[in-house]
């Protein structure tokens, strides 16, 4: 038996990313400093929106990290608004901006990834998409060459990344559930 995704898993996953406790109205909104930063006296940073990773189940280890790291690769370059301020430690040392918010990463099947991209096209929410065929690439340009390649209804999805507002995306991951 599959567990769906369910609210109280999103509340709970995001308390954890962002160390605060879970509460029933755990209602994402951006409340940011100008820096983009949250002060710990201001409280926890709530968003809107959602950043989701929906991976096929059948994937390797491996291949679940490389498909995951593409898709929110592409939505930063896409998306300036996801990504944070730079990072600095103590002593001066920089490091670059990520994402602002927590990316949450669930796991179906091929036919709940294929309901999932036809559900994230018909809302026209930004995504990005990784599908078999580009496990036997190795370059940018092969990558996009194999996506071009297949019609949209022939296309063996195995990862896809979404970001809007949040009941939208929980509608596009119907049927998914959270990756262990």
């Amino acid at each position: 038996m599959q567990k769906t995704y369910k609210t109280k898993s999103y509340a709970d996953r995001q308390s954890r990313c962002m160390n605060t406790t879970p509460t029933p109205s755990m209602t994402p909104t951006t409340t940011m400093t100008t820096t983009g930063s949250a002060s710990p006296a201001a409280g926890p940073v709530r968003f809107d929106t959602k950043i989701a990773v929906l991976l096929r189940e059948d994937l390797e280890t491996w291949q679940r990290l490389n498909v995951t790291a593409f898709l929110v690769s592409g939505l930063g370059t896409a998306l300036p608004e996801v990504i944070g301020e730079p990072y600095e430690d103590a002593d001066g040392v920089r490091y670059l901006s990520m994402l602002r918010q927590p990316v949450l990463v669930f796991e179906g099947t091929k036919e709940t990834l294929t309901a999932a991209h036809a559900r994230v096209l018909s809302r026209s929410l930004p995504r990005a998409v990784f599908t078999s065929d580009l496990f036997a690439t190795g370059n940018d340009r092969d990558n996009r060459a194999a996506v071009r390649a297949v019609p949209t209804a022939g296309l063996d999805v195995v990862g896809l990344a979404v970001h809007g507002p949040r009941n939208a995306v929980d509608k596009v991951l119907k049927g998914a559930r959270m990756h262990p």
